[in-house]
């Protein structure tokens, strides 16, 4: 589904502060799967995650998805991709405060040009499959993390994506959030969808959730 072939990133090329995040990169990700990377601060894991989900673009090498080379699109091609191919949960969840869970949850699907109606039934039935029915008009301020967290999934969800990306999704869950998070990841890898999440976190790189588990350490895979 998405293929990386020798994908480095460097930041500030050139200069004396020059940094390669990643080094050679050949990885291969599956649908109906977990995938989660793991390793220590500095291993390149989040950079990696930006390089598959097209939030940035890769210094040389290839990013495929479903076969055909991304890597060199231009950015409106690469916008389009992102809003129908990718769901992104981030760790500190990035919602807009002063806006309600439910205004959230349907704010990356305006640009789709889909009726309101329509956008808000899409919106209120994930927030039903979520438990987070009765807290669809509360500003996402007035959340607690994991109702917070729920939210941001649900945002994720509203294009239906065939990838969902999520970096360091339990950092600031407790164990039994934490739970309940990876049950609702075996959910979506169930539905056909991939997942790709990064932590160092025992409870999730060893949960039967988890179909795989990538190592990184020095912007380059050690265990596939």
């Amino acid at each position: 589904m998405i293929e990386l072939r020798d994908v480095r990133k460097v930041f500030n090329e050139g200069q004396h502060n020059e940094y390669a995040a990643l080094s050679g990169i050949t990885l291969t990700i599956e649908p109906h799967r977990v995938t989660a990377l793991r390793g220590p601060s500095g291993s390149g894991k989040t950079t990696l995650l930006t390089l598959i989900g097209c939030l940035a673009r890769p210094t040389s090498g290839r990013v495929s998805l479903h076969g055909r080379d991304i890597s060199g699109l231009p950015e409106r091609f690469l916008t389009e991709i992102r809003r129908k191919t990718f769901g992104f949960v981030f760790q500190q969840f990035n919602l807009i405060k002063g806006m309600s869970a439910l205004e959230n949850i349907m704010l990356p699907a305006y640009p789709t040009g889909r009726p309101h109606k329509e956008l808000k039934l899409r919106a209120a039935s994930l927030l039903e499959r979520l438990r987070l029915s009765h807290r669809g008009g509360a500003k996402v301020e007035w959340l607690s993390g994991g109702e917070q967290q729920r939210v941001a999934i649900a945002r994720a969800l509203i294009n239906d994506p065939e990838v969902l990306i999520a970096d360091e999704p339990t950092a600031n869950l407790d164990t039994a959030l934490a739970r309940e998070f990876l049950a609702l990841l075996e959910s979506f890898g169930q539905e056909g969808r991939a997942v790709i999440l990064t932590s160092h976190d025992p409870l999730v790189v060893e949960s039967a959730a988890v179909h795989r588990v990538v190592d990184m350490r020095d912007g380059m895979v050690v265990t596939r």
